[in-house]
């Protein structure tokens, strides 16, 4: 291993780099934590995930834009620094690194509660070992292993929402067997189409904001994508609109289908639409989708986290020893650093009774509106330092996730909201003292 001679390897093909951003963004929260932004917003709630989308197609364009004239970038902390300064890159890289150190925890225990639905005798840590053991194994190996494997991962989820889209889409306009078929009359008929005002749509907005979270993996395989000033413009394009499909046409059917007012809040509503249809064993089924939601949502943490760590070590931002590649071109120090996080972050998830673990997993939500609402900024500011035309899209970007940021500190528990800001002062201020 050395810092200096080797670099990463750019075996990334742009069907990898889709499915990574797919997987990051579609994850175990639209199989079953849909229920919450439907309950709040009605089957208006429709109209929050295209703006939500309309949002994320303008900070990706911005973000493949900034990749084109910045062909060293490796992550998108590389892209924000030359523009907004190295304070910048310092604090959205660190806010990025603990992210999906936090995520990757709470999606381990989330699997480990998958997994026992079918081995009852098994102890949760247990199983919540062997995930962080097989998800350290997978990036252990070359990049382009870890790339086929989410591949597959997200590919699964894609497949179960085309099926249901299929599916749904057939018992809404011919019915099945006791179940007749009933249009669009769901959309008006209890309590009109927006339910529960403009505050319930506000609501709403902030959990699918939250849902979108990782499509922005996309900045972080700048340093191991083929061609990335050719690959990221398109993938970000169709990454976009996959996603508004994926998440528009599953909610239009489920809030179609069921009353808004009638799913339950603790059983997903794919399942209420495929016990309609009548496929046998849907509980299985859909605990193993939500199985390899959690898994690919973790896999994608531990990429993102260890390329994030190498990237700071890199620009002298974190220790340098962390800057070491392996033969198959792994950052493996940064690997074990980020899996001792992982594993640490499991032990207090199980051993808190959640609630203190609940806190710092505001911090989450924080950190992608920040590099959201960073990498429009930047956008605009690279926009005005070359004397282009302004683009209108991050600008109305940049208004709506401010706007949406005021939202999540007045609604956020005020906890957790404070053991955030404390987290960000800790970083600005260790930012000064390594100066």
């Amino acid at each position: 291993m050395n810092t200096n001679e080797q670099k990463l390897s750019r075996s990334l093909k742009a069907r990898h780099i889709m499915m990574i951003a797919l997987g990051g963004a579609i994850g175990a929260g639209m199989f079953k934590g849909s229920s919450t932004s439907i309950t709040l917003a009605g089957p208006g709630v429709i109209l929050d995930y295209i703006i939500g989308g309309i949002i994320l197609l303008f900070v990706m364009k911005g973000l493949a834009e900034m990749a084109v004239h910045n062909p060293k970038a490796k992550t998108f902390r590389d892209l924000l620094e030359p523009v907004l300064g190295p304070f910048v890159g310092y604090f959205s890289g660190w806010m990025y690194f603990l992210n999906w150190v936090l995520v990757m925890a709470a999606e381990t225990a989330a699997a480990a509660l998958f997994l026992q639905y079918w081995f009852h005798g098994v102890p949760l840590w247990v199983l919540s070992l062997l995930v962080s053991i097989g998800i350290t194994i997978i990036n252990l190996f070359h990049v382009n292993i870890y790339g086929e494997t989410e591949f597959w991962l997200a590919g699964l989820k894609i497949a179960v929402l085309v099926l249901f889209i299929l599916l749904g889409g057939t018992l809404l306009f011919t019915g099945y067997e006791n179940h007749p078929s009933v249009g669009f009359h769901h959309l008006t008929a209890n309590g009109g189409f927006f339910p529960n005002g403009i505050g319930g749509l506000a609501s709403a907005m902030l959990v699918v904001m939250f849902s979108f979270g990782g499509s922005e993996t996309i900045g972080m395989t700048l340093g191991e994508a083929e061609n990335p000033e050719k690959v990221l413009p398109r993938v970000a394009r169709s990454v976009t609109m996959r996603i508004l499909v994926f998440y528009v046409l599953p909610i239009l059917i489920i809030v179609s289908l069921v009353p808004w007012n009638g799913l339950s809040h603790t059983e997903s509503p794919f399942v209420t639409v495929f016990e309609a249809v009548g496929i046998p064993y849907v509980a299985d089924i859909m605990n193993f989708v939500m199985l390899t939601a959690v898994l690919s949502a973790t896999n994608t943490g531990m990429y993102a986290a260890l390329r994030m760590l190498y990237n700071q070590a890199l620009c002298g931002q974190a220790p340098k020893f962390l800057a070491a590649l392996s033969e198959r071109h792994v950052p493996i120090r940064a690997l074990l650093v980020s899996i001792a996080f992982l594993y640490f972050g499991v032990i207090i998830a199980f051993f808190t009774d959640g609630k203190t673990f609940d806190h710092f997993m505001v911090i989450p939500g924080y950190s992608v509106l920040i590099v959201w609402i960073l990498l429009a900024a930047a956008h605009v500011r690279s926009r005005i330092r070359t004397g282009q035309r302004l683009p209108v899209g991050s600008l109305f970007a940049l208004a709506a996730l401010t706007l949406i940021f005021i939202g999540v500190v007045l609604t956020s528990p005020l906890y957790g909201t404070l053991i955030s800001i404390a987290v960000m002062l800790l970083i600005a201020l260790s930012y000064k003292f390594l100066r």
